[in-house]
């Protein structure tokens, strides 16, 4: 039986005081899995790149993310809702996020302050724009003619349901031969397309870009997918979206041969977990829940496309966001991407931008949320540093919504979900004796600690008190001198 619990506003404004608080600032193979031991990603979703440049220098190097996933940089249709980034006019690097300078320069930027840089690449498709028109960079074009790149032989034509548009996901045919909501859908099975579509990424690549985030995947078949990687000219990491339906025929399973997948059950049934159900079922969450290979497994707590669709936790739900995520980071399955949103009032409401549809300089807290930088998710992106390559160890739980766990001698975290503080309890951390910050409620920096510290005993306990839904971590890596 599900036990639901009553939140109290006393308690939820608790939460959000004490865990969203903002820190203190200053042919060639894919690659599987993020590369080095920094291995989560930041995507700062529709920020612009002189802004995702001083982020890198300020606050992801200095943290310690090791990459920063940027939205599509070709030239796209004009409007001013998110999803014109996702209908390319043509693959010129400028768009309402920058130009091709100031991409060039954000992704040395990054790479001065040791953080790589992923891009969403749109290859599956071109516009929807039935009447076509003039892209932001001047380039005209039509619904199936893109001068000097495409034309009309280059797309598909499925001819079914009066259009040719997707309505029956049970349909492998149909999902990877008719248009995505009328978005002309790339014949890239063609010699030709993969050509155009490898040499957009190789210019991307030339520019020193480390991987790339497949946007519709799942639309294309997987053999095209390796036809297109084979055409790169260096290796780079590669993680596709392919989002899972019960019963559809086509699987993320499909895919791993390319590089990471996408684990779209993964947020889904966190969210479920932390609203509904009990954090005691978290002991074998990953491959035990059937999801992908931990191996393959790109995870998130929510992007920019469930956010707007529902059945995950966003930055709405403040608080118990901020636990999810930060089990998400402690916990070792899958590649973890963190997401950084705007404040949306309705589904297509784009960035904040200027009267031309520029994208603003981001202001974190002045229509941009940031949640890579609140305080409970920036600091458990160093405990992820500190224990990659430590297995689980220690699981505690008192059957309901209070879990505890280490990450093998290298870190300890407690999650308390109930209605309820636990006080006065002892829990077995297996970490050596030492004094600990407790990185949930204080910045570890020089070797103090701006918030609580926790004492390790020689035997490798501590005591504390945890209140309702709130958490205590602790790692290596922020062990007091």
């Amino acid at each position: 039986m599900r036990r639901r619990r009553g939140r109290s506003a006393a308690l939820a404004l608790g939460l959000i005081a004490g865990l969203i608080a903002p820190t203190a600032l200053a042919a060639p193979p894919a690659a599987a899995a993020p590369s080095g031991t920094k291995k989560v990603i930041a995507n700062l979703f529709e920020w612009n790149w002189p802004s995702v440049a001083s982020e890198c220098t300020n606050v992801l190097g200095p943290k310690g993310y090791g990459f920063v996933q940027v939205s599509p940089p070709q030239e796209h249709v004009r409007g001013n809702q998110w999803w014109v980034a996702y209908q390319p006019v043509s693959y010129r690097i400028e768009s309402r996020k920058g130009t091709r300078a100031q991409f060039q320069s954000m992704v040395n930027t990054c790479h001065a302050a040791g953080v790589k840089v992923i891009v969403d690449a749109v290859i599956n498709h071109m516009s929807g724009q039935d009447a076509g028109g003039t892209g932001w960079a001047g380039s005209s074009y039509g619904h199936y003619d893109y001068p000097g790149i495409y034309q009309s032989q280059d797309f598909h034509y499925c001819g079914r349901n009066g259009n040719n548009d997707i309505a029956n996901y049970f349909d492998r045919y149909e999902v990877q031969n008719c248009e995505l909501v009328n978005l002309a859908d790339l014949e890239t099975e063609s010699d030709y397309v993969r050509s155009k579509i490898a040499g957009y990424l190789n210019d991307l690549l030339s520019l020193g870009v480390d991987g790339f985030r497949l946007d519709a995947s799942k639309h294309m078949p997987a053999a095209d997918i390796a036809g297109i990687r084979a055409r790169l000219s260096r290796s780079a990491y590669i993680v596709q979206e392919v989002i899972y339906g019960p019963g559809e025929p086509i699987l993320p399973t499909e895919y791993t041969g390319n590089g990471d997948v996408h684990e779209f059950r993964y947020g889904k049934d966190l969210a479920r977990v932390f609203r509904s159900e009990r954090l005691a079922y978290l002991k074998n969450f990953g491959e035990g829940w059937g999801h992908l290979p931990s191996a393959s497994a790109a995870v998130f707590v929510d992007n920019h496309d469930t956010q707007r669709e529902g059945g995950v936790l966003t930055y709405h739900d403040r608080g118990i966001y901020a636990l999810a995520n930060a089990f998400m980071l402690g916990w070792p399955y899958g590649s973890p991407t963190v997401m950084s949103s705007y404040t949306f009032g309705n589904r297509d409401q784009g960035p904040p931008s200027d009267g031309t549809n520029k994208t603003l300089n981001t202001t974190c807290y002045s229509g941009w949320e940031c949640e890579h930088r609140w305080r409970v998710i920036l600091n458990m992106v160093g405990f992820n540093n500190a224990t990659q390559g430590a297995g689980v160890a220690n699981w505690y739980d008192n059957g309901y919504q209070h879990i505890a766990f280490s990450r093998a001698g290298k870190g300890y975290l407690t999650i308390n979900d109930e209605d309820f503080a636990v006080n006065g309890r002892s829990y077995y951390t297996g970490l050596p004796a030492g004094r600990y910050c407790d990185i949930i409620h204080g910045d570890f920096s020089n070797g103090s600690c701006s918030g609580p510290v926790i004492t390790v005993d020689g035997s490798g306990w501590f005591a504390a008190n945890v209140p309702a839904h709130d958490a205590v971590a602790i790692h290596v890596g922020a062990k007091l001198s």
